[in-house]
């Protein structure tokens, strides 16, 4: 096989040509790995647009599927590291690039990877994401080096907009995610974009990652206090600290929020993440 496969160029994508091509391959989707491929030729346009690949850059791709992405990844030059766990997969893939010495292929999870060992720094993270493994992903890449300098991730659209949300409607991911990295939801994509079509609409989720701006214990103590406080995010952050951190008195937790100019009567959800960094600070040493 080549990697010239009309049903799967660009010019000719839908979602019966994917379901055609999986039928006569023997590779019909995996709902319990969320396998939905992408099958709409604009929006493939467009996340290669956002992604901005450059000739010679270093990309991982994290369930490369049917390498739909992957064929214009390559495309674009770069030199692509795609991670399937699906063993079915994977050997549709060592056949349809066997001649593309761009591409290094692991077959595995990518959540027992080891990044360092598959590809070089500087690289960056575009990929379809298995979905029910966002979250994970997301730590994994984010939480050890080597980093990625940006991330370009499909995900289902409720997550990108959680993931994105101001201060208002903040989850303990949201904090941790843009702690790490400039956030942007960049556009949606409608479930008929794939084959098969998800349950939800999705959404293009992009980042610039930071400079780590905390040593690694002080980071644990940051992820600590923020995972302590969304335990009760909807209740007042004076009560959730006191109840969920024993051995931090209310007379305590009430001068380091005075400290900080944050209301005692605000809910977890509310604080940007300059306002948790400030008040780790001003609540250390935590019990």
């Amino acid at each position: 096989m080549t990697r010239d496969v009309t049903e799967l160029d660009p010019a000719h994508l839908g979602p019966e040509a994917v379901e055609r091509y999986l039928r006569q391959h023997g590779l019909a989707a995996r709902r319990s790995l969320s396998q939905n491929h992408l099958a709409d030729g604009l929006v493939l346009e467009r996340i290669l647009e956002v992604a901005d690949v450059q000739s010679g850059e270093q990309v991982v791709e994290v369930g490369p599927g049917l390498g739909i992405l992957t064929a214009q990844l390559l495309a674009a030059g770069a030199r692509v590291t795609a991670i399937e766990l699906d063993a079915r997969l994977a050997q549709h893939l060592r056949l349809r690039f066997a001649e593309e010495p761009r591409l290094t292929l692991v077959e595995g999870d990518f959540l027992d990877t080891d990044v360092a060992t598959v590809t070089r720094e500087p690289w960056a993270l575009v990929a379809n994401v298995p979905y029910h493994i966002t979250s994970p992903i997301l730590h994994h890449v984010l939480g050890a080096e080597p980093r990625p300098r940006r991330f370009v991730m499909m995900v289902q659209k409720e997550v990108a907009e959680r993931i994105a949300s101001p201060p208002g409607g903040m989850s303990y991911l949201s904090v941790f995610v843009q702690y790490h990295a400039t956030v942007e939801l960049a556009f949606t994509v409608p479930a008929v974009a794939f084959e098969p079509a998800p349950e939800v609409d999705s959404a293009i989720l992009t980042g610039l990652v930071r400079a780590r701006r905390l040593l690694p214990a002080d980071e644990d103590e940051l992820w600590r206090l923020v995972q302590a406080s969304f335990r009760e995010r909807r209740k007042m952050l004076h009560n959730v600290l006191v109840r969920q951190l024993p051995g931090l008195d209310r007379d305590r937790v009430e001068a380091a929020l005075t400290r900080c100019a944050i209301s005692p009567d605000r809910r977890p959800q509310t604080l940007s993440v300059e306002e948790w960094l400030a008040l780790r600070v001003a609540l250390t040493p935590l019990p």
